[in-house]
Formats: structure tokens, C-alpha cells, sequence
């Protein structure tokens, strides 16, 4: 007997919940999709369901809650129906971005510049400082920073910022086709991690390097300081294989890294322990950012599919893969 149902369907519809005061409500266009989601849907990092995936979404403003008293003001203009926004958000489930509609505090949103698209938007990350004082100069601008996996999203970025904050000795590791945009966005030597020699051409460049991201504990010497993006992952998720991270960078590599290196975790999810880019990073900081110039966005690869559902795995399917290089995977939520 024939089939009389189709191969997927959606399974789970959630309420769109109202505004409470300093929220807004956003109707999503846009998502972006990210490892984060694939440690989420593989890693058994998630315990309870349902569960809505998706930390970015660009869209427009569709309703606006009444004023939170204790919220600090931005130093843009207050949201309005109709405004084109984009936000990072993923501590509730009504914030996640793989949904129609989010709510959300009005400063986790800011709103995309006019010569911005919404799927160019989506892909910003919220790990921006902010503001370079005026005539700041580093004491430490012209030491040499390793960026290994610099045509990644947060690679691509750390370069740009730390162009920004006026650093001059920008060492970035990637594939050769990404070696031209690099050095257009700041990257002072590029290098191929393909190549078998590449920490010897890396160290004949710079000599010691204090700052760093490695992809081995060999490339470190004692006094580098080694900025860990975690979730570690120790394997990546595969079509049939589970992946296994970890987020406590003590736990790897235990006893094979140098005497001297310090390794620091980051995580962009806890920027808002810090009280002025809790209030500010989102609604002010990243539109001045984009207006000025002084980032761009990543490249788009965007996911066509027939519905919300199909386009959703067909991003989880290629990051199982590890088909993105240099770009994010950006995908339709709803029509205008």
C-alpha cells in the first residue's frame, strides 16, 4: 500500500508571546545558521524539549512593548513598528531565531543600515569592542597575533576588530583562496595550513608570538596566550558520527601544552556580564560599526529549500559535512 503522507513534517507550533515591557517582537525573515547549532542538535547539549534552535535573526519590528523602568536607554532612537532589525539572542526559547516570531528584549535587536541587506545582517556576531578611545594607540600594536582558521566567521571577525583597534601585525591562517579577502581586512601575512611547513614560515615572519590561536599546542612557546573559542571540539559531528566537545579547555590536551602558555576560554554568550554592552553592543554599537565601515559582514551562502523544515536540515546537513569555507550558511525564514 502506498504512502499517503509525506516523508517530513512540522511537528511543533509555539506560541507567539506578547511583549512585556522593554521587549519587542520581531518577525523573522532571516536566520543564519552556526556550529552552535550543530553542538546543539548532535552534542547532547539540549536536555529539554521542545527545543528551537538559532541565536541570529534579522527581521522587522511587528509590535513594541511598553518602557522598562530599569532598562538603560540606548543612545539610538527607540524601536518602531516597521523598523528593519537584526539581533543575537538564544537564553529563551521565545528569542531563538529558527522561528517566525521572536520576542526579545528591545537591547539584544539594533537596527540594519539602509545599505545593509537582511541576509548580509544576520551573519553579524555580537563579539565587537567597543569604543576605541580617542587617539588610542596599543602599547602592543605592533607584536605579531596569530588568527589559525581566519576565514571563519569568528575569525573573519577577529581580524577586522582587531584592525580596528589599530593592531599592525595581524598573522592569518587559512586556505589560499581566502588570502586576498584577509589582507582586505586587515591580515598583514597570510599563510596556508595546508602546507607541511607553515609554522616554520609563520615563525621566520614573526619570532615569538604572545597572542594566538592555534590548531596544535606544538605551534605555542612559553608566554603565548591562547584564546579558546568554546565549545572545544575535540571531534566534529559527522552524517553518522557523534561529536564531542567539551567546554572546560583543562580537560584537553592535558599535560602536552609548553610551561608558560596560558589558555583563556571565550564564549560571546556572556557579554552581558558586562553592564555597558549588555545595554549598548547591539542597539548602538554594532550599527556603528557597519555605517562606518569598519567591519563587513561574512559572505552568504544561502539555503533554498520549499519549506522552513527542509531548509533548517539542509544547513544542519552541511555543517555535518564541513562544507562551509570562508562564508555562513544563511537561510529564508518567513516572506517579507
Amino acid at each position: 500500500m502506498a504512502c499517503s503522507y509525506p516523508p517530513a513534517h512540522a511537528a511543533v507550533v509555539v506560541p507567539t508571546e506578547a511583549p512585556q515591557p522593554g521587549e519587542v517582537v520581531v518577525k523573522v525573515q532571516w536566520t543564519a545558521s552556526s556550529p552552535a547549532d550543530l553542538h546543539q542538535a548532535d552534542g547532547n547539549l539540549v536536555t529539554d524539549y521542545p527545543f528551537i534552535l538559532g541565536c541570529s535573526f534579522a527581521g522587522t519590528i511587528v509590535a513594541v512593548g511598553p518602557e522598562d523602568p530599569s532598562a538603560v536607554a540606548p543612545d539610538s532612537k527607540s524601536l518602531e513598528v516597521g523598523d528593519r532589525v537584526c539581533g543575537y539572542a538564544m537564553w529563551q526559547q521565545k528569542q531563538s531565531g529558527f522561528q517566525t516570531y521572536v520576542t526579545v528584549p528591545r537591547h539584544m535587536t539594533g537596527r540594519i543600515p539602509e545599505n545593509l541587506s537582511m541576509e548580509a545582517a544576520v551573519t553579524l556576531p555580537v563579539n565587537l569592542p567597543w569604543p576605541v578611545p580617542p587617539n588610542y594607540t596599543s602599547q602592543e600594536a605592533d607584536k605579531p597575533i596569530l588568527v589559525w582558521g581566519a576565514a571563519g566567521s569568528v575569525g573573519n571577525y577577529i581580524v577586522q576588530v582587531l584592525r580596528h583597534w589599530g593592531y599592525r601585525n595581524l598573522l592569518a591562517v587559512a586556505s589560499k583562496k581566502h588570502h586576498n579577502e584577509l589582507k582586505r581586512f586587515g591580515a598583514t601575512e597570510v599563510f596556508d595550513y595546508s602546507e607541511s611547513n607553515v609554522v616554520e614560515q609563520i615563525l621566520a615572519v614573526a619570532g615569538h608570538i604572545p597572542y594566538d590561536a592555534p590548531s596544535s599546542q606544538q605551534d605555542c612557546r612559553p608566554g603565548t596566550r591562547v584564546a579558546v573559542v568554546v565549545p572545544i571540539v575535540i571531534h566534529h559531528a559527522m552524517t553518522k558520527v557523534e561529536p564531542q566537545l567539551t567546554r572546560d579547555p583543562s580537560t584537553v590536551l592535558v599535560g602536552e601544552w609548553k610551561d608558560g602558555v596560558e589558555v583563556i576560554p571565550i564564549m560571546t554568550f556572556f557579554y552581558q556580564d558586562n553592564e555597558y554592552f549588555k545595554w549598548h553592543l547591539q542597539p548602538d554599537v554594532i550599527p556603528a560599526l557597519l555605517r562606518a565601515g569598519a567591519i563587513k559582514p561574512n559572505k552568504q551562502r544561502i539555503i533554498e529549500a520549499e519549506t522552513l523544515l527542509e531548509r533548517a536540515q539542509q544547513a544542519l546537513n552541511l555543517l555535518r559535512e564541513r562544507v562551509p569555507s570562508g562564508e555562513r550558511l544563511v537561510w529564508r525564514i518567513s516572506d517579507s
